[in-house]
């Protein structure tokens, strides 16, 4: 097994919403801040509006998500 499939855990961080291109920021609804939830090389596998929300899906998942500051 190598390690890519053995680490299921991601980190959650949050982003900017004025960071993000445009046709990401029309579709922000108002919101100030994003939560975006990467994989252990850095690959953003989710983009949300709600930290809870980021973490119950990585849950669901099968991952073990972490906050990043």
């Amino acid at each position: 097994m190598n390690s890519q499939t053995s680490d299921r855990t991601v980190y959650v961080k949050t982003i900017a919403v004025s960071d993000l291109p445009r046709e990401v920021r029309d579709q922000a609804e108002g919101l100030k801040m994003l939560y975006a939830v990467h994989d252990a090389e850095g690959q953003q596998l989710a983009l949300v509006g709600d930290r809870k929300l980021a973490f119950h899906l990585a849950r669901e998942h099968d991952y073990a998500p972490v906050m990043v500051h």
